[in-house]
């Protein structure tokens, strides 16, 4: 962060009730009010179900009853995060001149936006080495993925699905019973020790989930997100959500809404009390600070509220100039903005 001093060499700017006007060739610093936007993330979970080739046969064979019959996708809402963006308001400028009677020790972000009045110029960090880590999941070396054993030549041989099956199935019962053999102890070559024992019932399952897979099917789920932007003057909005498609629109019948309720909170300055006697009203200086207004974010899902929060919002609020004698006397304010909201976060001498 920098102290910046800006020569505006360009055209006039203009800013609706608050207008800041720059002339050309006028020394000026100037920066910008910020700006806040509703950020909303989704977080939705997806799970894939794909059959086996003996799905019809996985309850006469196995015993089973709940094998996956059909290719499908099953979609549930799961939660939704509401956070908030800034970005800079060119429509509200603002200038300091050398002409506004204080020393002009701005501090200004990149984005043109006021942190800081007078404050002590940072250390700049020396930036850590960028030191790859050698054990990143993408590094890592991969590992030969098991495999299923090839078919028995009595499954080859199967004339028919049903036959194929049966032989199949006469296997995954075989790699149960090896698994039991092993764990009473029965088998004439047992492993050496608990290690291997280990290492060998983990290939046996292995085996035997691959096999098993091909009458049960496979089920897998995977959790996404949907981020979406929105502006706080903005309307209520809606979205659509399926069981059966995900987020979709409001033609799918299945869907059921999400509604996002906004309600706006615009800051408005209460005048001065009035007392019997006529007070002279303070100089103001160039700076200015914002108090921001909010906005609440409500939203709705199958009849429950999923998430609500009540935001700060930088472009709701009203501009307040700081009194000129507040940069009086020997010792300048040390002044720490809210590049959020454009707020005074503390003042010091």
């Amino acid at each position: 962060m920098k102290k910046i001093f800006l020569v505006l060499m360009g055209a006039c700017m203009l800013c609706g009730a608050n207008a800041q006007v720059v002339k050309q060739d006028e020394p000026a610093l100037v920066y910008y009010s910020p700006k806040t936007s509703i950020s909303l993330d989704f977080k939705y979970t997806v799970e894939t179900f794909e059959p086996g080739i003996y799905a019809s046969y996985a309850e006469a064979m196995l015993g089973a009853t709940d094998a996956v019959k059909e290719n499908k996708k099953e979609y549930a809402l799961k939660s939704v995060q509401i956070t908030t963006s800034t970005s800079t308001d060119y429509d509200r400028p603002h200038k300091v001149t050398a002409e506004g009677g204080i020393p002009m020790l701005l501090t200004i972000n990149g984005k043109g936006l006021l942190t800081g009045y007078n404050v002590p110029m940072a250390q700049e960090k020396k930036a850590a080495s960028n030191i790859y880590n050698s054990t990143r999941e993408k590094d890592k070396p991969k590992t030969m993925q098991n495999r299923i054993a090839p078919y028995p030549e009595d499954v080859l041989k199967a004339a028919t699905p049903m036959a194929q099956a049966h032989e199949v199935a006469k296997q995954i019962f075989h790699l149960r019973e090896t698994r039991m053999y092993l764990l009473n102890g029965e088998v004439e070559h047992a492993p050496a020790d608990g290690e291997a024992m280990k290492l060998v019932l983990a290939e046996l399952d292995k085996q035997e989930q691959a096999l098993t897979e091909l009458f049960m099917g496979k089920r897998s789920k995977k959790i996404c997100h949907k981020h979406v932007s929105l502006n706080p003057e903005q309307a209520d909005k809606l979205y659509f959500f399926s069981d059966e498609n995900g987020f979709t629109d409001a033609e799918n019948v299945d869907a059921d809404t999400i509604k996002v309720a906004l309600k706006a909170q615009k800051q408005t300055l209460m005048p001065p009390a009035v007392t019997g006697k006529k007070q002279k009203a303070p100089a103001l200086s160039q700076i200015v600070y914002n108090l921001p207004g909010s906005c609440d974010v409500n939203v709705l899902y199958k009849g429950r509220v999923m998430n609500k929060r009540t935001i700060s919002v930088a472009q709701f609020g009203v501009d307040v100039p700081l009194s000129k004698d507040l940069f009086t006397g020997a010792n300048l304010p040390v002044i720490v903005f809210d590049e959020k909201t454009g707020n005074i976060k503390s003042i010091s001498k």
